[in-house]
């Protein structure tokens, strides 16, 4: 075969190749250049359509990185957790234990010489004016009440620990005649009335407030006595013990009536622990009413039933 035949084919076939490879590269750029194209030093790698083109296609490289996978982010420390927040006022103020009640010492009803110590404490800063008689009635709680408003401290009109250490540091301790003064001298009993010259009597004689035990005309003991109010008067007469009861209650006022001796119906000589407390400032409703505790106890185990009662002007 003559040459001139055989030379322009094999520069065909090579400006041919030439041709192909070119248009692979242009299309590989037109693709987006996500992947490089790179001759096969075998000879050349198919494509997906399995087409030899002489370049093989990389495939495609991993996915783009989030910002936690970056090495910026990577070399960031990690995020410390928030700070808990701070407790509000009132939150704090509901979460704090309450302080604890103060305790009582001494309330209405209680009998004894710390009652008697507080009246004479309370007389030394003109809160109490009279004297101590170790009973906790009204008077006393009126007392302690006026001595806690002057103070600040609630007005209960009961002796907590607040109020007697209050009291303790602005009082002296009381002496004994503080205590317990003298007695006054009262004046004799009026001479009795003849009706209780004889046998057994509870002589009571509403002008001079007292009664008298007598037997057969002799007196064996005298004591104070308070009457009813103008409303609820003591009865006037000549009566008889008709029962006794020792730890008596009214059923009609809800009031103890100790060593009770009824004589007219619902009117009783018993003793009275207001009487004790508030002396003659106030009344019974209709009773005769006893302020000494120990002298009505030993006439109650003396008097019978049946013994008379006179009570008279």
């Amino acid at each position: 075969m003559p040459r001139s035949s055989t030379r322009p084919r094999t520069r065909t076939r090579t400006s041919a190749l030439r041709v192909a490879l070119a248009t692979g590269a242009v299309l590989a750029v037109t693709a987006g250049c996500s992947a490089q194209g790179v001759t096969d030093p075998a000879g050349g790698a198919e494509d997906k359509q399995g087409n030899g083109t002489g370049v093989r296609i990389e495939p495609a490289g991993p996915a783009s990185r989030t910002p936690s996978d970056s090495p910026a982010a990577a070399s960031k420390p990690p995020a410390t957790p928030s700070a808990t927040p701070s407790p509000t006022p009132s939150e704090t103020a509901a979460e704090k234990p309450a302080p604890p009640k103060p305790e009582i010492v001494l309330a209405s009803g209680a009998e004894g010489d710390q009652v008697r110590e507080l009246q004479a404490r309370l007389r030394q800063i003109a809160h109490f004016n009279r004297t101590p008689t170790g009973y906790y009635g009204t008077v006393t709680a009126d007392a302690v009440s006026s001595f806690q408003a002057k103070r600040g401290l609630p007005r209960t009109g009961t002796t907590d620990t607040v109020t007697w250490q209050r009291l303790l540091g602005m009082t002296k301790k009381p002496t004994a005649a503080q205590l317990r003064p003298p007695a006054v001298e009262k004046p004799p009993p009026p001479k009795p009335d003849e009706r209780c010259m004889t046998g057994r009597v509870l002589c009571i004689s509403k002008t001079s407030r007292s009664l008298s035990w007598m037997i057969d005309g002799k007196v064996k003991s005298t004591m104070d006595v308070r009457f009813g109010s103008q409303y609820t008067p003591t009865r006037e007469g000549v009566f008889k013990v008709g029962w006794k009861s020792r730890d008596h209650v009214s059923t009609l006022y809800d009031t103890p009536m100790p060593y009770a001796m009824f004589f007219s119906g619902g009117q009783a000589v018993h003793y009275s622990a207001d009487f004790a407390a508030n002396g003659y400032s106030g009344a019974s409703h209709g009773c005769v009413n006893v302020r000494d505790k120990k002298k009505i106890a030993s006439l109650f185990d003396q008097v019978r039933t049946g013994d008379k009662v006179v009570v008279y002007w």
